[in-house]
């Protein structure tokens, strides 16, 4: 299961301490127009090392793409591409060989595959998600000739969290904090929270909302393969995921007659005078913004003692080394994104083949 998308689709292979992350993209229309400044771009707000708030780990993070393009086009064929892996301390990993640390993949691979490369945890490093932001970042491009646009932000580290609507903040301030949080107050209460975490060895969670802008009306396969589900399905298969909402989502506290969204005749473009939906209603888009919440958790690595078992199933301690991030949803916003515009193009083609004859 190292594939995503259904015409749309990324395939991606490497470990954290292996020579190299990178993928093949295949059923990427012909003819997209590939603006390498904006790829490198988007891989540049996952790269560690971006601020004093981010893992210290340097990566120059740069792709090769080995076919599918030419003369800066997409040609239709399978779009394969690489990242080496420059700046590995694999050492710092050594005396965990043999120990299952708390909260990782450690001991499910271990009992799946009956080995694993405990080296960054290999496979199941979040190291694996720059192959989800070069696939996104083409579907970006694609999605751009379609007028959808999609933006991620932070609105939640800890207990510091946005309390107005997406709609009320100007998202050109989003890049302008090392939190990637468009409220610039807020986001420096986030920054400090995040320092004081990581001066004490440990780490802390939050949420990142996406909007998706421009999309038109019908994306989304009933019953099984509504839009709200894929794109569930996509944030939940990012590392240290724990939950995802859509419009409303858990703030259940209304009564129907309080959220429904009354339909009204805009100059013949039929739309909806509020948007608690978020822009999925029966799984099909509406017309609608397209809104989301993405919960991640604390990061697993803490720099502190920690009790465990051996693989032996003997009790031991442990205390990580290394470099790590001590607070995740910085460098998250982009790979939430890169997975929505994935989703958002493959269900977007999708459409164009179920299309009726008549």
């Amino acid at each position: 299961m190292n594939t995503f998308g259904n015409i749309f689709r990324l395939t991606s292979y490497g470990e954290s301490h292996g020579a190299a992350i990178g993928g093949v993209i295949d059923g990427c229309p012909a003819g997209i127009e590939v603006d390498m400044n904006f790829i490198q771009n988007e891989l540049n707000r996952r790269r560690p090392g971006q601020s004093k708030i981010t893992t210290p780990r340097k990566e120059s993070d740069e792709v090769e793409f080995l076919s599918g393009i030419y003369d800066s086009k997409t040609t239709g064929t399978p779009i394969g591409f690489i990242i080496r892996n420059n700046n590995q301390h694999s050492s710092d990993y050594d005396n965990l060989k043999d120990i299952y640390r708390p909260s990782h993949a450690d001991y499910t691979y271990t009992q799946k595959y009956g080995i694993r490369d405990h080296r960054g945890g290999g496979r199941s490093s979040a190291r694996e998600t720059i192959a989800r932001c070069v696939g996104g970042a083409l579907a970006k491009l694609a999605l751009k000739q379609l007028d959808i646009e999609i933006t991620a932000y932070t609105s939640q580290v800890g207990h510091i969290k946005l309390e107005k609507a997406y709609n009320e903040y100007d998202f050109s301030q989003i890049e302008s904090t090392p939190v990637r949080c468009p409220d610039t107050g807020k986001a420096a209460e986030m920054i400090s929270l995040i320092e004081e975490v990581k001066s004490k060895g440990d780490t802390i969670g939050g949420v990142i909302t996406c909007v998706v802008t421009g999309t038109p009306v019908g994306l989304g396969e009933p019953v099984f393969g509504k839009l709200h589900a894929a794109l569930g399905s996509a944030m939940l298969g990012i590392n240290a995921v724990k939950g995802f909402e859509y419009g409303d989502g858990f703030d259940v506290n209304h009564r129907g007659s309080e959220v429904n969204d009354v339909f009204y005749n805009d100059n013949g473009q039929i739309k909806t005078h509020t948007n608690h939906s978020g822009g999925i209603q029966g799984g099909i888009s509406n017309g609608q913004d397209i809104y989301f919440r993405v919960a991640f958790k604390p990061v697993a690595t803490i720099l502190m003692h920690q009790e465990t078992i051996t693989k032996e199933g003997k009790h031991t301690d442990l205390k990580a080394r290394g470099r790590h991030d001590a607070c995740v949803l910085p460098r998250a916003v982009p790979i939430v994104e890169a997975m929505a515009a994935m989703t958002i193009l493959d269900y977007y083609l999708l459409s164009q083949v179920n299309k009726s004859f008549l």
